[in-house]
């Protein structure tokens, strides 16, 4: 995710001080590598001019000769229009009916690479694949196809690209204004893996006669070769280092993400293939690459989970700010009294000379929506089609499950319901947001009371969904109350549409009486008492006024560091 078109300018030296201040994280799950037996992908949408809202667009007829408008995705710059096909999927957000998922993070790249002719943002070319195509390598083909065709204007994309079935990491970057079309090389997660990525291409050295497992350009080392990028051989070539170089920046600000969704999925064990045979190391050995102090070694691409993964392990690593590692954000005191686990904008500062990074962890405030979709191939499309969805900071919102077939996006997750310029009090985002930026005031004392509020939502759903399927299944099958498929899929998609409706709408007002809750709790620094049914404790005077109020002050770091910086006029005496 990019907004800022001026960061492709920057020069070499001065990305490997500043990381990306735009960022997303993907997390690629295999089928053998989930406890179900589904694709999954997560993607937060990082960006502070993006959005929270749910994308819809219907299956559509077109006549011949229709054109199809392009604006860019950041922006909403009108950039063109190219040719409408006969027919489009119903896509919601990232997905299709299909069970096609698609998201991106985006690396920047060499600035002469961005064709400014170009029509096909990266936006675009997700939207747009997913209204024509049903499986991952047809998608490939088509982000190929709709990028050489019509030239490609944005920065370099990791594309994480999933069906039922396999899981594909894609890099790709344009060739520049006077070369239409991209070089891009795709590779397939081998079962039973995971991958992830973040604002780095994270393709390197790849097979070049193994079309079941590698798909290329046929010029992607050619044209590095006729830049002077790269002069070695094809077996040597390696498209990050040619096209995106590793940097302090972009280890520091981008693969950390990566290592840290690698170490919590795998235990502090990565399990990765080496030479035909498999090999564990620990984590720790990556962690200097990661923290941009030795960029000589290769984290591996892909690697073996610690054990079989469920949705909610993969949200929850969407939560991550390192804790718990060298990097943790709640222990130094840019953290403040409360721990709070988030460093504002911009991605560093200089002090006496000298530069120093604000933190970019997984989880993080300017998250316009964020994602985890499920590829499930053992049940029919229309079922099996899932999105789980929210809106905002990962670490203290929800994700609430949307069957990609419905006839109907939730009110609160509609398009249009406000914006970043317009508050809107029946939209998610924004009372998400209410919550979120509550929580920062006191982190250590909110966060945990919010954090159980979404644990025993999402746990509740994840079993909701697994008996809601079941009985959707029975009437698909024929065996409900209208045999015959025709009637019985129709039956379905009433049904998934009044569940995905009823429980967003239901949490989205669970989540706006939290925010009320929030607000009384903890206000002034003050925290009240509740007792187990969620009643304020009052005094036998006045139900107005509290009992059993405490005051939790700050932590012994922060303590420290005023009593260093001010002790001797503070001191009591």
């Amino acid at each position: 995710m990019k907004t800022l078109r001026f960061f492709i300018a920057l020069a070499a030296a001065a990305l490997a001080l500043q990381p990306k201040a735009d960022a997303c994280t993907n997390v690629l799950v295999t089928p053998g590598a989930s406890i179900d037996g589904s694709s999954m992908v997560s993607y937060a949408a990082d960006s502070h001019w993006l959005f929270g809202e749910l994308y819809f667009r219907p299956a559509g007829r077109f006549a011949p000769g229709t054109l199809l408008p392009i604006k860019e995705w950041d922006s909403a710059r009108p950039l063109g229009s190219i040719a409408q096909i006969a027919q489009t999927f119903q896509t919601v957000g990232n997905m299709n009916v299909h069970q096609l998922i698609i998201g991106e993070t985006t690396w920047g790249g060499r600035e002469e690479q961005v064709d400014t002719t170009g029509i096909m943002d990266y936006g675009s070319l997700i939207y747009i694949t997913l209204q024509r195509a049903r499986t991952a390598r047809e998608a490939i083909q088509t982000i190929v196809d709709l990028a050489n065709e019509y030239g490609y204007p944005s920065e370099g994309e990791t594309f994480s690209i999933a069906d039922p079935n396999e899981a594909w990491v894609m890099d790709l970057v344009g060739k520049g204004s006077d070369n239409k079309g991209i070089v891009w090389v795709a590779r397939r997660i081998p079962d039973g893996f995971i991958c992830a990525h973040a604002n780095q291409a994270r393709i390197t050295r790849f097979p070049w006669n193994d079309p079941e497992n590698c798909l290329y350009a046929p010029d992607v080392a050619d044209f590095a070769r006729s830049k002077g990028w790269y002069s070695g051989s094809d077996e040597d070539f390696s498209f990050r280092e040619a096209y995106n170089p590793l940097d302090f920046g972009a280890a520091r600000g981008c693969d950390a993400r990566v290592w840290a969704a690698f170490n919590i999925l795998c235990d502090g064990k990565f399990t990765y293939a080496d030479g035909g045979s498999e090999v564990t190391r620990p984590a720790s050995d990556w962690l200097d690459y990661a923290m941009g102090y030795d960029l000589a070694g290769e984290m591996p691409l892909f690697v073996k989970p610690a054990r079989k993964l469920s949705m909610k392990d993969v949200a929850d690593v969407m939560r991550d700010h390192y804790e718990g590692t060298p990097m943790d954000m709640r222990v130094d005191i840019g953290a403040g009294g409360n721990a709070c686990p988030y460093r504002w904008r911009p991605m560093n500062f200089k002090w006496e000379g000298k530069t120093y990074v604000n933190e970019r962890a997984i989880a993080t405030q300017q998250t316009g929506f964020w994602f985890v979709g499920q590829a499930r191939g053992w049940l029919p499309d229309e079922i099996g089609a899932l999105l789980w969805f929210g809106c905002d900071d990962a670490a203290t919102s929800y994700l609430t499950p949307i069957y990609v077939n419905t006839k109907k996006v939730p009110e609160c997750l509609r398009e249009g319901n406000g914006d970043l310029l317009h508050y809107s009090a029946t939209s998610q985002f924004w009372i998400n947001n209410r919550v979120t930026n509550a929580c920062y005031r006191m982190y250590d004392a909110m966060e945990p009371m919010v954090r159980a509020e979404v644990d025993t939502y999402e746990n509740h759903m994840m079993t909701a969904v697994r008996e809601f399927d079941a009985s959707l299944l029975k009437i698909y099958n024929g065996r409900g109350s209208h045999p015959g498929r025709r009637p019985a899929v129709r039956k379905v998609l009433r049904k998934l549409t009044g569940f995905t409706v009823d429980n967003a709408q239901k949490q989205f007002a669970h989540w706006a009486g939290l925010e009320e809750i929030l607000t009384v709790k903890f206000i002034d620094g003050n925290v009240k008492a509740q007792a187990a049914d969620g009643s304020f404790l009052h005094t036998k005077y006045s139900e107005g006024i509290p009992d059993g109020l405490t005051q939790p002050g700050y932590t012994d770091r922060w303590k420290a560091a005023v009593v260093s910086d001010n002790g001797s006029l503070l001191e009591v005496r």
